[in-house]
């Protein structure tokens, strides 16, 4: 195995992680700002405003499939230098990303109400909950665009850029958010409704902040002269990496929106502190997000240049990283739980189950970041995506779920342990992961020699 420059790993690593993280943890705040700034409205409004955001949740599993398996065929074709080629992918992620918005955005307009009721069964929450999905579901119009520019402004060595535009739209969000949820500024206050505007107006900003700095010459934009063809052998390949993370995406996807529905059928306490826990979860997570992405792009480009061994070696690295950084954001976890648990207003009992949850989270944070990192970052960038979607399979569907609605709706087991259960598939397949890294499927070139003639697809 070829032997890595130690300090040019890091100094990749650092330059390409920094700014996911901070672009994660940018986006994360969004949702942290919202349950924040509502949860000193009302503890319905926070919960009801969390709820609702889950239609965006099962949205974003279809664009992250489509993004990703675009990430991983960018990643190695910018690695060979073919921009024809990232022009024709660009496209594609275009056409599918669109479709998916527009279906999204279509059943918030007309059935929020039965888009709630999967996901709560009290009618207060119902009623918030719709209220604001038929404002924020313009915003999921714009969203697979905007996501699709950023894949390819990312992929492209241009990371600082796409945390810069992410990071100036959750700001604006914020910004909004504060105005229009407690009517500063002469604004009327609009509560639920506020946080809904606030995120479909930084979504246009955002959107229009990539289509102003992809004009730059070194950026790769769509051709918009052949929108509507592609090259088949391409579709091929992004079509093998796609419908894998697709059924991950929606394995993943729907399995967390189960974790929220079935915690929010135990009761407005439940339901609230959950909706703080996972808060905080995705603000901790920035540190393995951020990781994952610039793995699965340092892998990617070096497998893509026909270096095998060094994204082999890169790979290896990166995994050896990611226990330490599990190790850590236990750590982090378990030190932020007293501050957190005093700073949202919550019922008596909502505190004591997030103090437990918090708890168990700091357990699941080991397993979240070294799968993260393996899974999304080193398999998935030389093209090992089946696996990801099986491991979800037996793990989260096959033993986490089914005991989680056992314990909650059977068995009537104490909303910690239904909880702990919700938490079980991260932990419990790290072993599985480990072999299945080792056994190097993933060290592979997914690039062709030469692009084929241009046909309808």
């Amino acid at each position: 195995m070829e032997k890595t420059d130690n300090r040019l790993f890091y100094r990749k690593l650092r330059q390409l992680s920094l700014p996911i993280i901070f672009q994660s943890l940018m986006l994360s705040l969004v949702a942290a700002g919202d349950a924040l700034m509502l949860g000193r409205v009302a503890q319905e409004e926070m919960t009801a405003v969390s709820l609702a955001t889950q239609v965006q949740f099962v949205q974003n599993m279809f664009l992250m499939a489509i993004t990703s398996a675009g990430s991983i065929l960018g990643a190695q074709y910018w690695g060979k230098g073919d921009r024809g080629t990232l022009q024709s992918l660009m496209n594609l992620m275009l056409r599918f990303a669109g479709l998916i918005s527009l279906a999204f955005f279509g059943a918030c307009e007309l059935i929020p109400e039965l888009l709630m009721k999967i996901f709560a069964g009290d009618a207060v929450l119902i009623e918030i909950g719709s209220a604001y999905l038929r404002i924020a579901g313009w915003s999921y119009l714009l969203t697979g665009i905007s996501q699709c520019c950023l894949t390819v402004i990312k992929v492209t060595d241009h990371v600082k850029p796409c945390a810069w535009i992410s990071s100036s739209a959750v700001i604006l969000n914020i910004l909004f958010n504060a105005v229009f949820i407690f009517g500063l500024l002469g604004v009327p206050r609009m509560e639920a409704r506020g946080a809904a505007l606030a995120t479909t107006l930084s979504r246009v900003a955002e959107l229009g902040l990539c289509l102003i700095i992809s004009r730059g010459g070194e950026y790769i934009r769509p051709a918009w002269r052949r929108f509507f063809r592609g090259n088949r052998l391409l579709f091929h390949d992004f079509r093998k990496q796609c419908v894998p993370l697709m059924g991950a995406s929606l394995f993943w996807g729907v399995g967390f929106t189960s974790y929220t529905a079935i915690m929010g059928h135990m009761g407005v306490d439940a339901a609230a502190s959950n909706s703080v826990a996972a808060v905080v979860r995705d603000l901790v997570c920035c540190a393995c997000n951020g990781i994952a992405g610039a793995a699965g792009i340092m892998v990617g480009n070096e497998l893509g240049a026909g270096n095998l061994e060094r994204g082999k070696a890169y790979g290896i690295k990166l995994k050896n990283l990611s226990f330490p950084l599990g190790l850590a954001s236990t750590a982090v976890v378990l030190a932020v739980t007293p501050l957190i648990v005093r700073m949202v207003i919550l019922s008596e009992m909502a505190q004591s189950y997030l103090t437990g949850m918090m708890v168990i989270m700091a357990v699941y944070m080991i397993g979240r970041c070294v799968n993260s990192v393996i899974i999304n970052g080193v398999l998935d960038g030389g093209g090992d995506t089946m696996f990801d979607m099986y491991s979800l399979a037996v793990c989260m569907w096959g033993i986490a779920i089914p005991l989680a609605l056992l314990g909650a709706f059977v068995f009537h087991w104490p909303v910690l342990l239904v909880y702990a259960c919700t938490c079980l598939d991260e932990v419990g397949k790290i072993p599985w992961v480990l072999i299945r890294f080792r056994k190097y499927k993933w060290v592979q070139n997914l690039t062709r020699e030469a692009p084929e003639s241009m046909e309808i697809i």
